[in-house]
């Protein structure tokens, strides 16, 4: 990992002129992470979509000034979604960050075929960046908000998707445990299989640049002492970097409950698998959940025009 935390994060991409597109921009949580964007200096301004009323008078209740931000009005939110979502493909900005929309929106903008957002064969996928105080580095979990009942290749691509954005967050071959209700293969618990078969993806080239380990619990996942005490070794438990979640039923809640009840919780949400820069979080998360994924997009589109150089 090319940072060990959130505070070295924000710390590498100070200083950057990147503008940002808000579709829902009525929302007192995205508005007061631009705010600190700004204040950090990760951003420089941007173009706010939403009822401009109500984005006035909520920008100067968290205090964020407007004279760098470009207002558009704007009060159908589909609308929205598709105005950002063509704002930042004609290079009007460098990422978006999903205000006060429904993700179905959001999505639906993204995933449309005049974009060329997505490479045919592939999936978009969620992606969260997790800090917590009681575990020794960071770690991802996906997929939390989109892919609601994945197959088992839906779910390879879903890995592929977790262990790209990983490598060029510089963890060369990242570790994947593949959480499961328990840790042994059972006909009656679908994920246990789907578990073992991407282990054999793994194994057998299918799935590249990563160590995939499981069917896990996630006691196993995060913990060599409790996997050791279950009789069960390898690379992966206590040195996870990825934990593949079996549905959207499982992984939404953990990612909620972690960001809820987590020691000492810092997180970054994005969207993994598109070809232009897009912030996935929650409507509700924290305003630093949305500054830690700005600030993420900056790093990721620092790297890749690195890597075209």
């Amino acid at each position: 990992m090319k940072f060990r935390n959130f505070d070295e994060l924000l710390k590498m991409v100070k200083g950057r002129t990147n503008r940002i597109v808000v579709p829902g921009a009525n929302n007192d949580e995205v508005l007061e992470a631009c705010k600190m964007g700004v204040e950090h200096g990760i951003i420089s301004g941007g173009i706010l979509i939403g009822p401009e009323s109500q984005v006035k008078a909520m920008a100067a209740r968290v205090g964020l000034p407007l004279k760098s931000f470009e207002l558009i009005d704007m009060d159908d939110y589909a609308g929205m979604c598709n105005r950002a979502v063509d704002l930042v493909k004609a290079g009007k900005g460098d990422f978006l960050v999903k205000g006060l929309v429904d993700t179905k929106f959001y999505m639906k903008a993204i995933l449309r075929k005049e974009v060329g957002a997505v490479e045919e064969g592939t999936v978009l996928s969620h992606f969260v960046l997790f800090e917590l105080s009681n575990y020794h580095k960071l770690f991802a979990i996906t997929d939390a908000a989109i892919m609601i009942k994945p197959t088992l290749e839906e779910k390879a691509k879903i890995v592929r998707n977790a262990v790209s954005m990983m490598r060029q967050l510089g963890v060369d071959v990242p570790k994947v445990s593949v959480v499961c209700p328990v840790e042994k293969p059972n006909p009656k618990i679908p994920s246990t299989l789907d578990a073992v078969e991407l282990v054999r993806m793994s194994s057998d080239g299918r799935i590249k640049n990563a160590v995939i380990e499981g069917p896990y619990d996630v006691y196993i996942t995060f913990s060599k002492k409790l996997a050791a005490e279950k009789g069960i070794s390898g690379q992966v438990p206590g040195e996870t970097d990825i934990a593949l979640l079996p549905d959207l039923d499982s992984a939404n809640p953990m990612y909620k409950t972690l960001s809820f009840f987590g020691a000492g919780m810092k997180s970054a949400t994005l969207l993994a698998g598109s070809n232009i820069p897009v912030i996935l979080p929650s409507r509700t998360d924290s305003p630093m959940t949305k500054l830690h994924s700005i600030a993420l997009a900056c790093f990721l589109k620092d790297a890749a025009v690195k890597a075209e150089h």
